[in-house]
């Protein structure tokens, strides 16, 4: 609605994994270096785990436009699945026919290595990317790890890439785990964008999508990365809203206060008020802090000089206790 007001060709923020959106901060060039090096490793598992909407699938698909031709992809989307549903969609991926209604994890295995061999002849890499891998289940993890037992004398015959929050990471440091996590040849965390990259990251987008003008001024790109935390998806999300507002009021640029007011639509009053309210919180929790602490600070004081106070005061009473019973106060 507002692209041709702004001159836009394309949606900018649009939530899409759009390889061509994506922007090479630090993190996510890292990100897909570690995938590059695990698919030329060929030697088993690569990770990349993140929080929700840092940019995993999107560094992905990325990835998935380097891959040689000569690759074989099996793209899994929704991992909660049996052993059988599992080796069912890989068959469906690649291409691979099977009986219909087989229920022996054996016959799929058996299809699936003959598949493997033949790409492997004629000079093909067999690639297995699993989204959203933390839904996997026990059962599933350790019959792809079993899968990456199939191999020739020199090489594995599959390559595993697992996306996932980091629960995954978790789930792979349980001790029934370990064989898997011990075949992870490249992982990488990916991190929310800096404070200091995310004019960069708006810069981008806006000029991919037509428009090099910026129309998110410094004093709101500070406002943005308070209320994002610097998540990409949040990002997208509130800067797309917040265009809508700036196209209908009519302003050429987007201010603070039309992103608050976009963060409530977006985010509900609750949580767009807490990116406000977040600063003043922790001021008031830091002189609580203070104010407990001086006040700890002056009863041990207290405390250590009251003893001496006794003291000084027993000595005195005393000290006149002896001056009323002396001689000259005999006389």
């Amino acid at each position: 609605m507002y692209k041709e007001y702004f001159g836009l060709k394309e949606d900018p923020f649009s939530i899409a994994p759009d390889p061509q959106f994506l922007y090479m901060s630090g993190r996510h060039r890292e990100a897909l270096a570690h995938l590059i090096y695990g698919m030329k490793a060929d030697s088993g598992f690569v990770l990349l785990t993140g929080e929700v909407g840092t940019g995993k699938t999107t560094v992905c698909r990325c990835l998935l436009g380097q891959i040689p031709e000569n690759s074989e992809i099996a793209f899994i989307l929704n991992p909660k699945l049996s052993v059988i549903e599992l080796l069912e969609t890989i068959c469906d991926e690649l291409g691979i026919s099977y009986p219909k209604g087989n229920s022996s994890i054996k016959i799929y295995i058996d299809l699936i290595n003959i598949y493997l061999l033949d790409a492997h002849s004629q000079g093909k890499q067999t690639v297995l990317i699993i989204d959203e891998a933390q839904n996997l289940s026990v059962d599933v993890l350790e019959q792809i790890r079993l899968l990456t037992n199939l191999e020739t004398d020199k090489r594995k015959l599959l390559q595993v890439i697992m996306l996932g929050q980091p629960e995954l990471n978790r789930i792979l440091d349980r001790s029934e785990m370990r064989q898997l996590a011990q075949r992870v040849t490249a992982r990488y965390h990916l991190e929310p964008l800096s404070k200091n990259e995310i004019d960069g990251y708006l810069s981008h987008r806006l000029a991919v999508a037509g428009v090099e003008r910026p129309l998110f001024p410094q004093v709101t790109v500070n406002k943005l990365y308070r209320l994002t935390g610097g998540v990409p998806r949040l990002i997208n999300l509130l800067c797309d809203r917040a265009l809508l507002g700036a196209y209908v009021k009519g302003l050429n640029v987007v201010s603070p206060q039309l992103l608050i007011v976009a963060a409530s639509e977006v985010f509900g009053k609750t949580n767009a008020s807490r990116g406000e309210k977040g600063s003043l919180w922790q001021w008031l929790v830091v002189a609580l802090l203070s104010l407990i602490l001086v006040i700890g600070v002056y009863f041990l004081v207290f405390l250590v000089k009251q003893p001496s106070l006794e003291k000084v005061a027993g000595t005195q009473k005393l000290t006149e206790q002896i001056e009323t019973t002396s001689p000259d106060s005999v006389k």
